[in-house]
């Protein structure tokens, strides 16, 4: 659907925020917190969390860090001013809030605060217990500060800075050195900082379903030998070959077979393909441990096999 960018407003070093609404003005589709939507940008299709509250049904809010590693994505966003039109997919929601759960830990690292921030307002509006920690290189690289001073977020947020002494730095086994049952841990940000939280969970002994986390612009991670394989289709018993250097969704798509894909890199699920035979070479950052190990599904936007012949359900 057609958007309009109602306003734009720098709200931390490299990042602005941008409020999208239909140029009639109208009622938008309704998302929960954690959800994204897929914004078309000059040629690219790129993936922003919501960070506003689920409540406001006639705005979308993103925040958008200008990456100097860009694929020109987030460049191009930064160029747009108030009025443009983007088009703009309905939201998503990978990373959902667990209904029920009597206390939430939330965890941001960088531009990891935008789905975390629609967290907290959403569990701010059904009066729900949480706690939120905020982590950033530096005080001005800290989004919507102006919001965490708020009376309603003050009291529940601590914003962490890597200039800081490091005892003022956050300190994630004391965080997370309680696990119980009914409270749930959600964690976005970098690669590194996420992998630190997972770390760290695990060891204090919080249960595997209570921990979610989904990965912020990362890169997917690389794993065994890029060599060659072959894919069947079960619908049609077709069997493509996948050489080296060429990924699944490529060699797929020169054969006329589409699949949907997103984020290109493992990190959003839309391709998320069932596999009924063969060993997949997991390569993503999407599927979590178990679901991994259960060799049932993939990505094969970056995902490859380990076995020689993948039979998928398509």
């Amino acid at each position: 659907m057609k958007a309009l960018i109602t306003r734009k407003l720098p709200v931390a070093t490299d990042i602005c925020m941008f409020e999208l609404a239909l140029p009639d003005g109208g009622a938008l589709p309704p998302f929960s917190a954690g959800a994204h939507i897929d914004v078309h940008v000059d040629g690219h299709v790129r993936q922003y969390s919501l960070c506003n509250s689920p409540s406001e049904t006639n705005l979308y809010r993103i925040g958008v860090l200008r990456d100097p590693q860009s694929r020109g994505g987030s460049i191009a966003m930064h160029e747009l001013a108030c009025g443009s039109t983007l088009e703009i997919s309905t939201p998503k929601n990978h990373f959902p809030l667990v209904e029920g759960a009597t206390h939430s830990i939330l965890l941001a690292g960088g531009i990891g605060i935008t789905p975390i921030l629609c967290m907290a307002e959403q569990l701010i509006h059904k009066g729900q217990s949480f706690e939120l920690h905020y982590c950033t290189r530096e005080l001005e690289r800290a989004a919507f500060r102006e919001r965490f001073a708020a009376a309603d977020l003050e009291t529940r947020t601590r914003l962490y800075f890597d200039t800081a002494a490091p005892s003022d730095r956050i300190n994630l086994p004391s965080v997370l050195g309680r696990p119980a049952t009914s409270t749930h841990v959600y964690v976005c940000g970098p690669a590194g900082f996420i992998e630190a939280v997972l770390a760290t969970a695990s060891k204090a002994g919080w249960p595997a379903a209570n921990v979610h986390r989904e990965y912020f612009g990362a890169t997917p991670q690389a794993a065994g030998a890029d060599g060659a394989f072959q894919v069947k289709l079960a619908g049609s018993g077709n069997v493509v070959d996948v050489p080296p250097g060429v990924t699944v969704i490529e060699a797929l798509r020169k054969c006329g077979v589409e699949v949907p894909v997103s984020c290109e890199q493992g990190v959003c699920g839309t391709c998320l393909t069932r596999v009924l035979s063969g060993e997949p070479d997991h390569r993503d950052l999407y599927l979590s441990d178990e679901e991994r190990a259960a060799n049932d599904q993939f990505l094969p936007c970056c995902s490859r096999a380990i076995t020689p012949l993948l039979v998928l359900d398509l």
